[in-house]
């Protein structure tokens, strides 16, 4: 089933590694023509050179991009536009995790987590939507996270964002369910990206705790893989999921279900 992107323009935020790299390399593979942005320079443009050498020359390029800059999303998408002729998906992946509770966390922490997580998929939807408009329609995946739905101890700004884009994108989607645009969230459990690994070097008695509990929550006892999440993303892009629009999809190896 080659090729279920051909045609389709990619914007995909948070791209310079970990799961936003991981849609940037599986959409290329399936015929899309991609534009990364992320603020890692040097990092999203390594992805996208390497798209055009393991894809048979797909079609990949990289912008800066600061999700909480309202100019900064317009001038991606113009880029977008003007490199490839239009925008028909965008994926809204750029994110940031704080550690904070209700009495612990602080004011900055609290407005830098709603500024990347929330308004920066405010600002995304808003600037990419007219463009879709012009071209026929599109297809909008917010990536949310399994702690938009459950909550847990001591990352309140996280459950705090990542539960308003769940419900963002059910409003926009039925904003847009008659104009030809699809909006959906994806909800991944823990996933085994660079940051992650990052914080789990070194072992020790801690750490190997902390593993097992989280492999203990996870009925297939495992970390996601950043692909996993791109295969649940790649699909709801596609012309297959015609009808979904307003749906979340949770990708967490069994967590939620218990």
């Amino acid at each position: 089933m080659a090729g279920r992107l051909e045609g389709k323009v990619v914007l995909i935020t948070g791209g310079a590694s970990g799961i936003g790299a991981a849609h940037a390399r599986t959409f290329a593979a399936e015929g899309a023509k991609i534009l990364i942005g992320d603020i890692q320079d040097q990092m999203g443009q390594e992805v996208a050179d390497a798209i055009g050498i393991t894809n048979s020359g797909g079609q990949a390029a990289y912008t800066n991009l600061d999700v909480t800059s309202e100019k900064s999303w317009n001038d991606a998408v113009k880029k977008a536009v003007n490199l490839y002729g239009k925008l028909t998906t965008l994926i809204n992946n750029a994110g940031i995790a704080i550690v904070g509770g209700v009495t612990t966390e602080s004011e900055a922490s609290w407005d830098k987590t709603i500024a990347v997580n929330q308004k920066g998929v405010w600002y995304g939807m808003k600037a990419a939507i007219p463009e879709m408009l012009k071209a026929g329609g599109g297809a909008i995946v917010n990536i949310s996270s399994v702690y938009g739905i459950i909550g847990s101890p001591d990352m309140l700004s996280y459950h705090a964002s990542k539960g308003a884009v769940r419900l963002m994108s059910k409003a926009a989607a039925l904003e847009y369910a008659t104009k030809g645009i699809r909006i959906n969230s994806v909800h991944p459990g823990i996933i085994e990206t660079p940051i992650l690994t990052k914080t789990f070097s070194g072992g020790g008695p801690e750490v190997e705790a902390l593993v097992k509990g989280i492999h203990a929550k996870t009925p297939m006892s495992r970390f996601g893989k950043p692909e996993e999440i791109a295969y649940g993303s790649l699909f709801l892009c596609t012309d297959e999921a015609s009808f979904i629009t307003g749906a979340e999809l949770v990708i967490d190896g069994g967590w939620t279900a218990q």
